[in-house]
């Protein structure tokens, strides 16, 4: 295929459109209706909507038939899917939308696809319009029965939590109720954290009436970027159309630097709140110099000005991608924040100079930890924490010099426990959700001497496999690749050749994501230029299509099997619904022919089963992994649960012990003495692992002894 030479990337995370609508969906659970002052239609009503989105509706719809993996057809099939995504991602507890509203809606039910041929875009626009209309009729019922409803919590009844379990009102009166239901719960929950019934109440309809605002905010990019993506994820999870913005936070991400104040802000019942101030970005620098003006989290920003002298425009109930977009800038231009100390207290102005942020936090980063062997050696262990596989791809594509990427960062810290005597490496990718292909197959080239890393299948069942050509290993001693439920993408990648070559171990949660499929990211700029790599293409955004998919060198894919540990140990995540089989549409399994490969012994399965006798018998006897487990088995209960008790004795005895729970996983997983240059956290689980590391150092020497007589 044409673009099988394109540069690949997978996105940080395994489902990126997945946590996108997540993270909606829990906007709209928590705050979800309107103002009264809110106009009668959203901001896209009436606004002129044909070339750009015309045009870039077109693209996408060519280059999904062209490209994407699975050679499906844009037909109703794929109409329906994205009809009931679209609506799903607007009104998930069906809480907005009428039966009505739904069967108006239903005429596009099989016509998406040649509506999207043809870019027509229209109902998108008539169900956000809708749904703006909608949340005004709902605000008026939540503000009328938050002054005037007398909210009885003796009676025993339900929330339903899982909109698939309840239909759309029939009439006002049905979504009325349901709306009372929605209230109840809130106001449980407000009053469970200590909040009076009147306090709960105005702090609930504040949230509703400023998630409204916001939502009233939407601009066409986003809209457009909704609906693609509802149409896109109807063909496997991971293909998703990138509005320009959308695209820029990417790139930002994967060269891991960006030019602004070096602060990660959230937003909070309308106000943007500072949730971290990087350490010696702009804002750091800024507040050391000028105590009177220090950054911290919890600070809320009210207002943003530009430069020394521009006006101060009020950010309050503002979307946060707008009041970010008003921060950022080019560094050495200043920017005034409006800052209410811990969101109390009269606001001060202060005055930052931007400067270029590096995000240093998901860069790989390396620390050297003393440990003891069973028979009471000491020695040295390398733990690498590695959260992507980062490339700075427009620096790569311009041929720029010291480009930014993981391979690189990643050797440095490998040379530097040689000269410090490290005598084995943990590399931890428990949060690594992939990143560059490319990256990948380069890092593993760092462990292991020559040869395949990594199989690739296009959509006409072409093979090839894609190796690491550089002789030579930077790290041959023994390996300890750390994963989790999360690892994904290139993680699995580099876990599945280690575990292939035999070159180390595997040790997390008993199966890694899942996803064994290739993402390229198509610049519609430059397809609209036909590739013709332009200096300033046009800003359409990206299609991230899945084109390709990858398999070990053995020939397995780790499409929703993964990668399996060696040595499992317990675990939350291992037991959370976020692998690749939970999402919707996922490409099949399948394996191709074993391709040749230098195997080692490593991981030889006389080393894997005693690793995992002694780490069993370590973790049987372990107060803390006990615990780990009873959590585990609590969390299992409640998972499938898809309502709430609405009586405030049960809700409040569940919501106690729930937060007890909560307390203690926060005990066991963040240590309080831990030390702030420590990029790992010494707790139990990193206890077991470091465990595990000496053992197996302990056992290959008995190996390598057993194998010389």
């Amino acid at each position: 295929m044409a673009n099988v030479r394109r540069n690949w990337t997978h996105l940080r995370h395994p489902a990126f459109f997945l946590f996108t609508v997540i993270a909606t969906f829990a906007a709209l659970v928590a705050a979800s209706l309107a103002p009264k002052d809110a106009p009668a239609q959203g901001p896209l009503a009436g606004q002129n909507r044909h070339l750009p989105e015309r045009h870039i509706s077109r693209m996408v719809s060519r280059l999904l038939l062209r490209d994407h993996l699975s050679n499906m057809p844009l037909d109703d099939t794929i109409s329906q899917r994205a009809f009931d995504k679209f609506l799903k991602f607007w009104d998930p507890l069906k809480l907005y939308f009428t039966q009505q509203d739904v069967a108006e809606f239903a005429v596009n039910r099989n016509l998406l696809d040649d509506q999207i041929r043809s870019g027509n875009t229209e109902f998108a626009h008539k169900v956000y319009d809708r749904f703006i209309q909608r949340t005004l009729q709902r605000v008026e019922t939540v503000d009328k029965l938050l002054a005037d409803h007398n909210f009885n919590f003796d009676d025993d009844e339900v929330f339903v939590t899982d909109g698939d379990k309840v239909d759309y009102p029939a009439n006002d009166a049905e979504a009325t109720d349901r709306w009372r239901k929605r209230l109840k719960y809130d106001l449980l929950s407000q009053m469970a954290d200590g909040k009076t019934l009147e306090e709960a109440k105005e702090r609930i309809g504040k949230r509703y009436h400023s998630y409204a605002r916001r939502i009233a905010q939407t601009s066409e990019d986003e809209l457009l970027e909704v609906f693609l993506t509802s149409i896109t994820s109807s063909y496997d999870p991971h293909t998703t159309y990138m509005s320009p913005g959308t695209l820029e936070n990417f790139n930002i991400q994967m060269r891991l630097n960006l030019e602004g104040i070096g602060a990660a802000l959230l937003s909070e019942d309308g106000y943007c709140k500072v949730s971290k101030v990087i350490p010696g970005g702009a804002a750091d620098k800024h507040g050391k110099k000028n105590a009177e003006e220090k950054l911290e989290p919890e600070d809320v920003i009210v207002s943003v000005g530009q430069g020394t002298d521009g006006e101060m425009v009020d950010v309050v109930d503002m979307k946060l991608n707008d009041v970010v977009d008003l921060i950022r800038g080019k560094a050495n231009s200043i920017v005034r924040l409006g800052v209410k100390k811990k969101g109390k207290g009269e606001t001060k102005i202060y005055n930052i100079t931007r400067a270029k942020v590096a995000l240093t936090d998901s860069e790989a980063r390396g620390e050297v930890i003393d440990a003891t062997t069973p028979d009471g050696r000491k020695m040295k262990i390398g733990w690498i924490d590695l959260p992507s596989f980062y490339l700075d791809m427009e620096a790569a594509r311009s041929q720029k010099p010291n480009v930014k990427r993981s391979t690189v960062d990643v050797a440095r810290l490998l040379a530097d426990f040689r000269i410090k005597g490290v005598e084995a490496v943990v590399l931890d990718l428990r949060r690594n959700g992939g990143g560059s292909l490319t990256e990948a197959i380069d890092l593993t080239g760092l462990f292991i001497d020559e040869g395949p890393v990594v199989q690739v299948k296009d959509a006409e069942n072409n093979v090839h496999p894609y190796k690491d050509i550089n002789r030579g290993m930077l790290w041959d001693g023994p390996l300890v690749v750390l994963t989790s439920k999360m690892s994904a993408s290139a993680s699995e990648i580099l876990a599945g050749a280690i575990q292939d070559y035999g070159r180390g171990i595997v040790v997390g949660d008993e199966q890694t994501h899942g996803k064994g499929t290739v993402q390229t990211l198509l610049d519609l700029g430059r397809e609209e230029l036909m590739g013709a790599n332009p200096v300033n293409p046009p800003s359409l955004g990206a299609l991230k299509i899945t084109l390709q998919k990858f398999y070990r060198p053995s020939g397995k894919s780790t499409q929703l099997k993964g990668v399996e540990a060696d040595v499992p140990l317990p675990a939350l995540t291992a037991n959370m619904d976020i692998a690749e089989g939970d999402l919707d549409y996922p490409v099949p399994f399948d394996t191709v022919r074993t391709t040749e490969f230098p195997k080692s012994n490593a991981n030889a399965t006389p080393i894997v089963t005693e690793l995992n006798r002694l780490s069993q018998q370590r973790v049987q006897s372990s107060e803390d992994f006990a615990k780990l487990n009873k959590m585990i088995g609590t969390y299992l209960e409640q998972k499938d649960k898809k309502q709430v008790d609405l009586n405030q004795k049960k809700f409040m005895a569940e919501y106690e012990a729930l937060s007890e729970r909560e307390k203690e996983i926060e005990s066991l997983v963040n240590s309080e003495d831990k030390d702030p240059n420590e990029i790992v956290d010494r707790d139990y689980y990193f206890d077991e692992v470091i465990r595990i590391t000496e053992d197996y150092v302990k056992l290959l020497e008995q190996q390598k002894v057993a194998a010389n007589n």
